[in-house]
């Protein structure tokens, strides 16, 4: 048994009064005390003077698969399988590095995530959605999900049974990342959505909808999915989002990532820039937004597209938890986002995002008080996945 004890704790969901000792046995936590309450006779222990002690943070919308480059989604057909491993391996543990714990893979490329690395010992946990449904040629078509028509996509989701996949994603509109594809057009029609999500619901298994434009992010509402992903609200004149559209996403009990977060001071690769000044996207209409969200009910959890380009490079989770505040959420709501909240949307509810004994022993310890200061989560000194401390680079 190992012990961590820090003056301030955060649980998932409140603050603990007089900080935490949390019990490590195994890859569980086995008691959450307080920082005054003595360690049991021989038990290690791992003071974390001036830090805050947290839940590993989960990042609800990763590419694992993508190697964080000007190119990440593009090459993947290119990749050899052993290449498609090298970058997943990579990728798992810049995530680690950064305090995430868990991600939900929603891009992976033919099966590499889902069939080879979900159970991986050394890495953060993985909820895997394999290849995402999409259209001949559509949004990421090069990571092998193409269907077309009710029938096609029923079998696609099939097939994903049969890969035993967490979740399933499908791009209901087309996407910044791929060339040819329109954000601002539809990809699938409601009647195709509404038959994914009826034939994944049947096989127990949620469905979240990538969504740029405001039909797309409409349709994901009509056909009942889970999850919406981005929830840009496009239209041709910029985000606008229709009345009563966020109600209506809060009274579905829908979640949505809106997929905000990038390294500080480094601009977005020069076609997603163009894109972004083509359709009127800006960093203050895109906040507001979020605010009407937020102001609306609806539940937002942190996640940051992570690995499609340099500004989305693997471990910018806590920039993600950091852009919300910008957008009206308060610091304990964006730490929730990205741990208690993050894992009851993914499914990992009853495993990890809180500190509580029986769940995985998943912890971030983070230098000063993200309560008082949010950009405190960028000072990481201390991560245990399940159980295992990771080794952090020097300076961390």
């Amino acid at each position: 048994m190992h012990a961590y004890r820090a003056s301030r704790a955060f649980d998932g969901e409140r603050l603990l009064p007089g900080g935490a000792l949390v019990l490590v046995d195994g890859d569980r936590i086995a008691g959450v005390e307080s920082a005054s309450f003595p360690a049991p006779a021989g038990c290690a222990v791992t003071d974390l003077p001036d830090a805050t002690l947290l839940p590993g943070f989960i990042d609800a919308h990763v590419h694992l698969c993508a190697d964080s480059s000007l190119r990440a989604l593009d090459q993947l057909a290119d990749l050899t399988d052993a290449e498609l491993d090298a970058v997943v391996a990579a990728s798992m543990a810049a995530q680690l590095a950064a305090g995430v714990t868990a991600v939900r893979d929603l891009g992976d490329a033919r099966w590499a995530v889902a069939d080879r690395h979900r159970g991986r010992g050394g890495g953060p946990t993985v909820v895997a959605a394999g290849p995402p449904l999409t259209t001949p040629g559509g949004h990421c078509s090069g990571m092998g999900g193409e269907a077309a028509g009710v029938e096609g996509l029923r079998r696609a989701v099939r097939e994903r049974v049969e890969h035993r996949v967490d979740v399933v994603k499908i791009m209901t509109s087309g996407g910044v990342m791929t060339i040819g594809t329109d954000v601002l057009a539809m990809q699938f029609t409601v009647d195709e959505i509404r038959a994914v999500v009826r034939d994944a619901h049947a096989a127990g298994l949620p469905v979240t909808g990538h969504a740029h434009n405001v039909a797309a992010v409409e349709a994901c509402v009509a056909a009942g999915v889970d999850g919406i992903e981005h929830c840009t609200c496009l239209t041709g004149a910029g985000i606008a989002m229709p009345a009563r559209l966020a109600e209506s996403i809060a009274a579905a009990g829908i979640t949505v990532c809106p997929t905000l977060g990038k390294v500080p001071d480094l601009d977005p690769p020069p076609r997603v820039q163009a894109l972004m000044e083509q359709v009127g996207i800006t960093d203050e209409a895109r906040l507001a937004q979020v605010g009407e969200l937020l102001r609306a009910g609806v539940t937002l959890i942190s996640g940051a597209d992570s690995g499609i380009n340099p500004a989305k490079r693997h471990g910018i989770l806590p920039e993600a938890v950091i852009h919300l505040t910008s957008a009206g959420v308060a610091p304990a709501a964006a730490l929730v986002s990205a741990t208690s909240a993050a894992a009851a949307a993914i499914g990992l509810g009853g495993r990890t995002g809180r500190l509580a004994p029986g769940l995985d022993a998943d912890l971030l310890a983070v230098a000063g008080d993200p309560l008082v200061d949010i950009t405190a989560v960028r000072d990481v000194r201390l991560v245990v996945s399940r159980g295992r401390e990771v080794v952090l680079a020097p300076g961390r």
